[in-house]
């Protein structure tokens, strides 16, 4: 039996972690999955003191108010966690949902969770509000889980403005180990009949191939400065275009000269895509890097969603 998807959705109670969850509708996950809504009380909760600890015997007024707030503040995220399982129930009747309230650092408590419960995707809107003494996210919570995270997580923005046109998806490809899962997380989901999918690879001057399977340590590249050089580098994708195909999807490769970052983000805004996949780290990434500047500008400048896949 193929084991659910977990899924980590990290909820503030902000106008953007709201279309969080209304965004996962559209995002062609599956029927059952395991759900954990998780929201953290940006506070610290002081050590209860015991009698034999005082001296003098009582408990100092500032201990005891510091700790009256920060049992506020944590019921506080509770009641907003509940309230987006409620949320998440609602549109998925089917998934297994339960909640969470901490108190800690937003980043930190989110990042150990999902090392803790290792879901496969962990779901955060593009910008929080200071509900929670909170920070502004995408800038330093969403942007400190998306780089330090070892799953996928996606940045979630906007909604469909028109539920009855197709869903477009842009994947940005470089033929890297991550790029290539990147399309599989697409190829994998379950989408609506008559979904667009565009797979665009960026070039300047080479692009890295297949290496020679008796020189796994060779890496092999194309010249790709010039156009005439383009349709070799489109059979290079034209495979992967055609399982999306095998999948129903409306699926064709694009390539387009200039900075990866700028022309992914360009073409997603003008072609109208709801979501862009790309892979956590490119074929010029170094290991060590936990995400690759293409994929960390992407994910804090698009203006729609943006989903940063790291293999399984």
């Amino acid at each position: 039996m193929t084991e659910k998807m977990k899924i980590l959705i990290a909820y503030d109670g902000s106008e953007f972690a709201d279309v969080a969850i209304e965004n996962l509708r559209s995002a062609g996950l599956p029927s059952e999955a395991e759900v954990l809504v998780m929201s953290v009380a940006d506070v610290f909760v002081p050590p209860a003191i015991g009698e034999e600890d005082m001296f003098p015997p009582h408990e100092p007024e500032v201990v005891r108010r510091a700790h009256e707030c920060a049992e506020q503040k944590l019921r506080e995220a509770e009641e907003m966690a509940k309230r987006a399982e409620e949320l998440v129930r609602g549109n998925f009747p089917d998934w297994q949902v339960s909640h969470e309230a901490v108190a800690d650092s937003p980043a930190w408590a989110l990042i150990s969770k999902a090392d803790e419960w290792k879901p496969d995707l962990v779901v955060m809107g593009a910008r929080g509000h200071s509900v929670l003494g909170g920070r502004l996210i995408l800038g330093s919570v969403s942007q400190r889980v998306l780089y330090e995270a070892k799953c996928s997580v996606r940045i979630a923005r906007g909604s469909r403005p028109d539920v009855d046109s197709p869903i477009r998806i842009l994947i940005g490809v470089d033929h890297s180990k991550d790029s290539s899962a990147a399309v599989e997380a697409v190829r994998n989901r379950t989408w609506p009949r008559g979904t667009e999918v565009r797979m665009l690879a960026v070039v300047d001057t080479v692009m890295a191939i297949t290496p020679d399977p008796s020189q796994p340590a060779a890496m092999k590249w194309i010249e790709v400065g010039d156009e005439e050089n383009w349709e070799a580098v489109r059979q290079i994708f034209e495979p992967s275009a055609e399982k999306l195909r095998g999948g129903g999807l409306d699926a064709a490769v694009m390539i387009r000269r200039g900075n990866p970052a700028d022309e992914i983000i360009d073409e997603a805004e003008t072609w109208g895509a709801e979501c862009i996949f790309v892979g956590a780290k490119g074929t010029r990434g170094i290991e060590r890097l936990l995400l690759g500047s293409v994929s960390s500008a992407v994910a804090a400048r698009a203006r729609c969603s943006v989903e940063v896949v790291r293999p399984v």
